[in-house]
């Protein structure tokens, strides 16, 4: 529990010395941060060392389907005006990056970590949270993850019980059910702009109704919560009825809804809206997100989108036509190797852009945008796709692996 400065184990400090060796290592060769083998060998010589790091930190945990990276940046920020915070806020987030994480944090105050959907019930276990962060729930790496039902019921079932303030998104019907189980709960308004996850109830599976932004089950009763934080426009509403202007670098209504949550976490920690909110202001690219960058003298917006539910809020941000914009698919392990979750974009909105295609499975998305009855050219790199483009900006969309295989060429 936070506030248990007590000694690590000489097996723990073994299991950490271990690991920052093996992740020097991984980084030496090139092998990126080294962040995932290096908790991974330090779990295997200390299976409980994630709950001993964690002992002497106020914990939150934040996880979703989109958007959490983001959102663990904002509060890590946030929660620096009152101490010193540790974070694994370049995304390794299941327990080996985790366990990584909190290793380089033996001085800090508090711990603000990313959860992969999966993981986050036996994190929670592991790290006896103060809170915990609900964003957002759709589909996403079928192949991997369970069916957005079935994730958040482990969830309902994994927090049941929980002793930590959650704090969730009421406009979603999933993350509601799922945090129902918990008894202390703190319901954002943060808006939910894909549906197509949130049609039948997940309660009794009848068919949800859903008029303005209001949702509610009219055979069971399982309705919207009322929330005590929303987002309004370009400025969050607190519990008193308080309306705090945000003013973020990060583009779009998404940032702003992720700005609402992490204002809310940040109350429960005892930090301001006014002050969370201006420190929020100093984020200008989450891991390489939202990054401009210059490439063979162009300008390029790099933009990540992993599913259906963020290529709907990317489409929402970029330029209008006729900006170009590239995009680039691959289905590797960390992207998930399904990639029929390309059906269910509607890449319609894309109209009147030059649209440039790339990556592992240009071939599949090329399919996609044809039966689209849109225009694009399918290219074997990004020097050729910046090449081939129009003048102006250009817009960059690429899921997990492309993104990462995008920052590597354009040096970012």
């Amino acid at each position: 529990m936070a506030g248990n400065t007590e000694p690590l184990s000489p097996r723990a400090k073994l299991a950490v010395t271990a690991g920052k060796a093996a992740a020097a290592v991984s980084r030496a060769a090139g092998r990126g941060s080294g962040s995932v083998i290096g908790g991974r060998v330090a779990l295997k010589l200390d299976p409980d060392l994630l709950a001993r790091l964690a002992r002497h930190l106020d914990v939150v945990l934040v996880s979703a389907t989109n958007g959490k990276t983001t959102t663990t940046r904002l509060i890590a920020e946030a929660l620096r005006a009152s101490g010193p915070v540790v974070s694994n806020a370049l995304g390794a987030n299941m327990p080996a990056g985790i366990t990584s994480a909190l290793a380089g944090g033996s001085d800090a105050k508090y711990g603000v970590i990313e959860v992969d959907e999966k993981y986050l019930a036996g994190v929670a276990r592991d790290v006896t949270p103060k809170a915990i962060a609900l964003l957002n729930l759709s589909r996403d790496q079928l192949d991997r993850a369970a069916e957005t039902r079935m994730l958040a019921e482990k969830w309902r079932e994994g927090l049941a019980g929980s002793k930590a303030l959650i704090i969730a998104n009421a406009d979603d019907p999933l993350i509601v059910w799922a945090a129902s189980s918990s008894a202390n709960v703190v319901w954002v308004a943060a808006g939910q702009e894909w549906k197509d996850d949130a049609w039948s109830c997940p309660s009794c599976g009848g068919v949800m109704q859903r008029p303005g932004d209001d949702w509610f089950c009219g055979e069971c009763g399982f309705r919207r919560p009322t929330p005590s934080w929303a987002l309004s426009g370009d400025h969050v509403l607190d519990p008193h009825g308080s309306a705090w202007p945000i003013k973020l670098q990060l583009p779009g209504r998404a940032n702003k809804a992720n700005a609402t949550t992490s204002a809310a976490v940040a109350a429960a920690f005892g930090v301001p809206p006014q002050v969370a909110l201006e420190r929020m202001f100093s984020v200008q690219a989450v891991a390489g997100r939202y990054d401009v960058v210059s490439f063979l003298e162009r300008e390029l917006r790099l933009l990540l989108a992993k599913n259906p539910a963020g290529w709907l809020e990317t489409f929402s941000l970029i330029d209008p036509p006729p900006t170009p914009v590239i995009m680039s698919v691959n289905a590797r392990g960390a992207d998930g190797t399904d990639t029929s979750w390309l059906w269910d974009v509607d890449y319609t909105r894309l109209a009147g852009h030059p649209i440039f295609v790339l990556g592992d499975r240009k071939l599949d998305l090329a399919v996609r945008l044809e039966v689209a009855g849109l225009d694009f050219q399918v290219c074997d790199n990004i020097d050729e796709a910046v090449q081939m483009a129009p003048p102006g900006r250009i817009e960059v969309i690429a899921n997990y692996t492309a993104f990462q295989d995008l920052r590597r060429r354009v040096g970012n």
